[in-house]
């Protein structure tokens, strides 16, 4: 069995994608993060003593998606052309979905995933003093297009 992120003795190695050219690419994301009741109201009523907890979420989202080579040691860096941060407050906590886009060698999917795991923790930090038990739940790829394995979407997703 051949490893791709592992070279001929064994050593990580991040894969060489320089020959591979150029596609359009996207990925999309989910997770959510559980509140308890009164976070849920004070979400919806917009009294989080800490401010606009989706706005925040939204844009931590996007900047996680950006710096996702960063924080993923064999990631490549790509070019993040586009990325979206959907965020619904539900009865029992914030729904997160993100889109990420390129036109690069490799896909988007580490990027959208880092994008809804940074918006979770973001909602965490903002509403960890009305509820610690906050939790993050269910990060998953929901579907992706492009790339030599083409499009790809998890069954049970709308």
């Amino acid at each position: 069995m051949s490893f791709t992120h592992l070279d001929e003795s064994g050593h990580a190695r991040m894969v060489d994608v320089t020959d591979e050219q150029p596609t359009v690419r996207a990925a999309t994301a989910r997770g959510f993060v559980r509140c308890a009741p009164e976070v849920v109201a004070s979400l919806r009523d917009g009294s989080v003593p800490k401010g606009d907890v989706l706005a925040v979420a939204r844009i931590a989202g996007i900047q996680g998606a950006k710096r996702c080579a960063e924080l993923l040691p064999l990631a490549h860096i790509i070019g993040v052309h586009g990325a979206s941060v959907d965020l619904a407050i539900e009865d029992e906590g914030v729904a997160i979905e993100a889109t990420v886009r390129t036109a690069d060698r490799t896909g988007v999917e580490m990027e959208a995933l880092t994008a809804v795991s940074v918006a979770a923790l973001a909602i965490v930090d903002m509403v960890k003093g009305l509820d610690k038990s906050s939790s993050i739940e269910n990060v998953r790829i929901t579907a992706k297009e492009g790339g030599r394995s083409g499009s790809w979407k998890r069954p049970g997703e709308e």
